[in-house]
Formats: C-alpha cells, structure tokens, sequence
C-alpha cells in the first residue's frame, strides 16, 4: 500500500513551494528589511505550499498528456 507516485509527487511540490517562499522572505530580508515576523512568514508559507502541491496534484495529468503529445508530435497546438 502507501502513498501513491501522483500524491507523493505533489506532497513534495508542495514543501519545495513552501520553502521557496520562505527563501524568498529571508532573502528580502537580508537585503531590504524584514516584512513580517519568522512566525508570520511560516504562516503565510503553509498555504503557499499548499497551493503549489494541489496545483501540482492538478495539473500533472494534463501537463503529462501535454509533454506525450508533444513528444509525438501530434500536430496542432491547443493552448
């Protein structure tokens, strides 16, 4: 059983958006002033991270059928 190689893949896309955001508000911070508190900026990454791992949850099967398509060069482009 376990956790499956679709939601394993957006679970981790989801901490990798996370701690992206989180780089860049430590960034800014470093080179501009703080924003807000460490406590508010983990916070605001939590829902960051979850909307990059159920974006990637969403999209991966049709970026999937998108990059096949391409692959074999089916023609017309759909947007």
């Amino acid at each position: 059983m376990g956790i499956g190689p679709r939601t394993k893949s957006a679970v981790l896309w989801g901490l990798v958006g996370g701690l992206a955001f989180l780089v860049l508000v430590q960034g800014y911070a470093l080179l501009v002033a703080p924003l807000v508190s460490i406590t508010a900026a983990l916070a605001l990454a939590l829902p960051v991270g979850i909307g990059a791992g159920l974006g990637a949850y969403l999209l991966e099967p049709r970026i999937a059928a998108w990059a096949l398509e391409r692959e074999r060069g089916d023609g017309s482009r759909k947007g």
